[in-house]
């Protein structure tokens, strides 16, 4: 069992929602992504999604694709962020990650680094989740089955306007959770239509038989709740970003832990 299946049924059975905060990778400092995925899950954070910063990000909005260029600016890219990941392994061997971005960093790194590079690398820096924004799922059977042999889940977007087949095709090749964006547009757009999430779950559920998240315009307690009541677990990304983009070094991994510990409450409550 992956770290991503048994971290949803311990979650489970406790009759918890998976608390899942997305940040991007070297932001907003160099050297502090490993510390400050630490910091989030001792304040309660159960997966890390970890950005891959990428030069033309098609479904990031403006203050991802800032967190991105900054990034970038201090020279992370894929090598780096594998990296960072190996040294949170030091001292979590338990918490799922889970590694967001798009086709061309991972295409070009085997093409620098071998055939199957990123998958042998992924796995050795303990990587347990690749969510490629713009694979689709029916081009991806192939680097699904290698991740699976190497202990990687392959997780998917859907979105309010993904049809039945869509779900079945998403449904085939899916691994650890299919993360389902409640809006439509870019990453921190739009407001949530809690409503809109309610009737759409039991249509993915019909096809999807792994945990739900949902993310895109989770920005509060408030919201985390109510999104909880109905999701397997809430992602939150933009609004993360925004509340560490402007901190000192010394205080960016103390923000982020109030911040989630405001929403985990919340979740549990």
């Amino acid at each position: 069992m992956s770290r991503i299946a048994a971290t949803f049924e311990k979650l489970q059975k406790e009759n918890r929602k998976a608390l899942i905060p997305y940040v991007t990778a070297g932001f907003p400092y160099l050297d502090i992504t490993p510390a400050l995925m630490h910091g989030m899950v001792a304040a309660g954070a159960n997966v890390i999604e970890l950005g891959v910063p990428f030069s033309d990000p098609s479904a990031d909005g403006p203050v991802i694709q800032k967190a991105g260029d900054r990034a970038l600016s201090l020279g992370v890219g894929l090598k780096q962020v594998l990296a960072m990941v190996k040294v949170f392994r030091e001292k979590d061997a338990l918490t799922p990650v889970v590694l967001m971005g798009y086709a061309n960093p991972i295409e070009r790194y085997d093409q620098k680094h071998g055939a199957d590079a990123f998958i042998r690398d992924a796995a050795a820096s303990g990587v347990d989740g690749v969510l490629v924004v713009d694979y689709p799922p029916e081009e991806c059977e192939a680097f699904a089955l290698k991740l699976r042999e190497n202990g990687i889940d392959l997780i998917f977007l859907l979105a309010p306007t993904s049809t039945e087949q869509r779900m079945k095709e998403v449904a085939q090749v899916a691994s650890g959770y299919v993360y389902y964006v409640s809006l439509k547009g870019v990453t921190g757009s739009g407001t949530l239509n809690t409503a809109e999430v309610e009737n759409m779950l039991p249509r993915i559920r019909q096809h999807v038989h792994v945990p739900v998240g949902v993310g895109f315009g989770i920005r509060d307690a408030e919201t985390a709740r109510a999104i909880g009541r109905i999701a397997d677990a809430v992602v939150i990304g933009s609004r993360l970003i925004q509340l560490i983009e402007d901190q000192p070094h010394e205080r960016v991994i103390a923000v982020a832990a109030d911040f989630m510990r405001s929403i985990r409450t919340a979740l549990d409550a």
